[in-house]
């Protein structure tokens, strides 16, 4: 019985992060369209203002308690990653490379998600995990260098930026939801960090203005609202039932997914070599799936 609780748990854990996976993988074709008609600081937090407003009446509902002082660490770390540092960096790299090109490069956080976890909360995996994660990070890294005419470009450099902030913040939600929940801690992340995210915004709405598309519009409203914070209800939960390093390999498949997204609703060019990295990627996760990994008591 305690092994098929255990086999359920994860692959419920792996549903729940292919869920938030699937709503990530709109967030950089959402975020190019953003960028088109809006400065990237607008984009980049901005979105967590709306996300924080969101949060606060959803906390307020819900009458949570304030977290324990203990836990504010941890918070702090989720929103130095997901509220100012990946979407900050990523909102630049978006204004320089087409959004099909940063999906492989952001395809690496898996592997850095698995890094960290084994730092924080001493999941180890084995060694046919590690295998198929560098395999899977192997293909990324060269998509970045061929297509890139040779040469690694400075957009890549901010997107593998973006890359560890998002993987430090990653495994530390994944270890705080198992506490606090999964909704929780992107909601308590949020309303930390609104504080700070207002004055900036404000400034740079106030030198650029806000006058934009309806398409840079909704491309806005989506990262608000879904990335930057319904798909995290389903990810941080499915990171603390799953295990934080077996659930972040789900994120492999966003690459792909953000491809064919970005050719469907911007109409970028879907080269052969992309297919080819997504393909080793995805062959990648169905490799880790199969490896064993120890979690802590």
């Amino acid at each position: 019985m305690a092994n098929f609780t255990h086999i359920n748990k994860e692959t419920l854990g792996l549903g729940y992060g292919f869920i938030g996976v699937l709503g990530f993988s709109l967030t950089l074709p959402a975020t190019r369209a953003a960028v088109t008609d809006l400065d990237p600081i607008i984009v980049g937090l901005g979105r967590a203002v709306v996300a924080a407003v969101l949060a606060m009446i959803v906390l307020w509902a819900t009458r949570q308690p304030l977290p324990k002082r203990k836990y504010w660490r941890s918070l702090i770390i989720i929103a130095a990653g997901v509220i100012f540092g990946f979407p900050l960096l990523s909102a630049w790299a978006m204004q320089q490379l087409p959004a099909s090109h940063g999906a492989i490069i952001t395809g690496l956080i898996p592997l850095a998600t698995a890094i960290t976890a084994t730092v924080r909360v001493g999941e180890r995996p084995s060694a046919k995990f590690w295998l198929a994660s560098i395999v899977g990070s192997l293909a990324v890294v060269l998509f970045a260098f061929v297509s890139g005419s040779g040469k690694i470009q400075v957009a890549d450099v901010t997107l593998l930026g973006a890359v560890v902030a998002a993987a430090i913040s990653y495994a530390e939600g994944g270890y705080l939801a198992q506490i606090m929940g999964g909704w929780q801690v992107i909601c308590w992340a949020l309303v930390i960090a609104s504080p700070v995210l207002v004055f900036p915004v404000v400034i740079t709405i106030f030198q650029h203005g806000l006058t934009a598309s309806p398409t840079a519009w909704l491309g806005f409203g989506y990262v608000s609202i879904i990335s930057q914070f319904l798909a995290f209800f389903a990810w941080y939960h499915g990171m603390a039932i799953g295990g934080i390093a077996r659930v972040s390999q789900i994120q492999l498949l966003q690459p792909f997914l953000t491809i064919i997204f970005s050719a469907l609703l911007l109409g970028e060019q879907i080269t052969p070599i992309m297919f080819i990295a997504a393909g080793v990627v995805i062959a990648s996760v169905a490799l880790g799936k199969q490896a064993l990994i120890k979690r802590n008591a």
